[in-house]
């Protein structure tokens, strides 16, 4: 059942993409090797350096064990996204990053007058969005940035407001004090950003940000300012999708001020995990208007194999291009499988030996014996 859309903006009431008056620019997956050629080209040393030292911690043996934990993996050839390897948070796989995606890149048209191309948006959070596409096998082919001119103090109040009216709105009747507190916050950060001149103003924010949760379901949105330091925020819509501090707790902000410190963040990465992520508190279950159920799975790492080696619940969310092309879909009616584990590094799983020998040509640019650790017991 789909939710009603209505005709009008209201802060309660769930938008349409069709009703925002932002000029939406999209960026194909032709168009992000592009950018992804050119970042490769003119690397930036921060990012290098932190490659590097995932490079030299390697996978330990503790690793192999834990096949469900996050792991970013970079262990043979030149550094380039086809050789660094990262388990997805839905299927388990071990996937190189060199799948691209689209973005959809929501700006003011006053932007589009001053002939400014949205390509350096894109681009100035590029290893993040590499990052973020390759924690996800399914459900990421799309990624959503809407730009503002915001700074961080308004960033911050809008956070707050966004993380509010996804606790109270989404697929649930509003009460009466709830809604007056949601107009009042509404109001006041709508005259804030007018006070300012911000633009997109404050409503058409809001209207596609919540447009792009109930109608696309991604797994996260980001919204960037268009300042100097380009400073942004990542929402997250489940806490699955959230990076692991165990892997990103060193990952550079992207400043170019080599005295950079956390107030001064140029991308707002979580680097602490949990703990430093905004994550939306949406409403999950199967009445209408709620997010689907977000569970793991652990499956074949061979990209084309359906075969689960867990019996729960297939991973939900995802975006209306991957769902409705049919690669999102998980078949539940065979009975699980036991699974083969990589005997030489021990990180992936196959449900035989043919699919193994057939992923083998990708996989044998990670495949290596863990390192040794003390202590290797789960």
């Amino acid at each position: 059942m789909r939710t009603k859309k209505f005709r009008f903006y209201s802060p309660i009431q769930p938008p349409s993409l069709s009703m925002s008056e932002l000029v939406c620019k999209t960026l194909d997956h032709d168009a992000t090797d592009v950018l992804i050629d050119k970042w490769l080209e003119h690397r930036n040393d921060a990012y290098w350096d932190w490659f590097l030292r995932v490079r030299e911690r390697r996978h330990s043996a503790l690793h192999s064990l834990l096949r469900g934990e996050q792991l970013l993996a970079w262990s043979k050839g030149d550094f380039v996204p086809e050789n660094i390897f990262m388990r997805t948070v839905d299927t388990a796989r071990l996937i190189p990053l060199d799948r691209t995606w689209t973005t959809h890149v929501y700006h003011h048209r006053s932007m589009q007058d001053r002939k400014l191309s949205m390509m350096p948006v894109v681009f100035t959070m590029l290893p993040e969005l590499m990052l973020l596409r390759g924690m996800h096998d399914h459900g990421c082919d799309d990624i959503f940035i809407i730009v503002t001119d915001m700074k961080r103090a308004e960033m911050d109040a809008a956070t707050d407001y966004f993380k509010f009216v996804c606790q109270y709105t989404f697929g649930q009747t509003v009460k009466q004090e709830t809604e007056r507190e949601i107009h009042y916050r509404h109001a006041r950060l709508k005259h804030t950003l007018e006070h300012q001149r911000r633009t997109p103003c404050f409503p058409q924010i809001d209207l596609i940000f919540r447009a792009i949760l109930y109608e696309r379901r991604p797994p996260f949105i980001v919204l960037f300012s268009h300042q100097t330091t380009s400073y942004s925020q990542i929402f997250f819509t489940h806490p699955l999708f959230v990076p692991t501090a165990d892997i990103f707790f060193d990952f550079p902000s992207g400043c170019p001020n080599p005295c950079c410190t956390e107030d001064c963040e140029m991308i707002r990465f979580p680097r602490h995990g949990l703990d430093g992520a905004a994550v939306l508190p949406l409403k999950r279950g199967r009445k209408p208007g709620f997010f689907r159920r977000v569970r793991a799975r652990e499956m074949c790492n061979w990209i084309d194999c359906d075969v689960a080696f867990t019996e729960s619940a297939p991973v939900g969310e995802g975006s209306e291009c991957s769902s409705a092309s049919g690669k999102g879909s998980v078949d539940t009616t065979r009975p699980a499988v036991r699974g083969q584990v990589c005997s030489k590094c021990k990180l992936v799983k196959y449900c035989s030996a043919e699919h193994q020998r057939k992923d083998w040509e990708e996989h044998r640019r990670l495949c290596v014996k863990p390192a040794q650790t003390e202590n290797t017991e789960v």
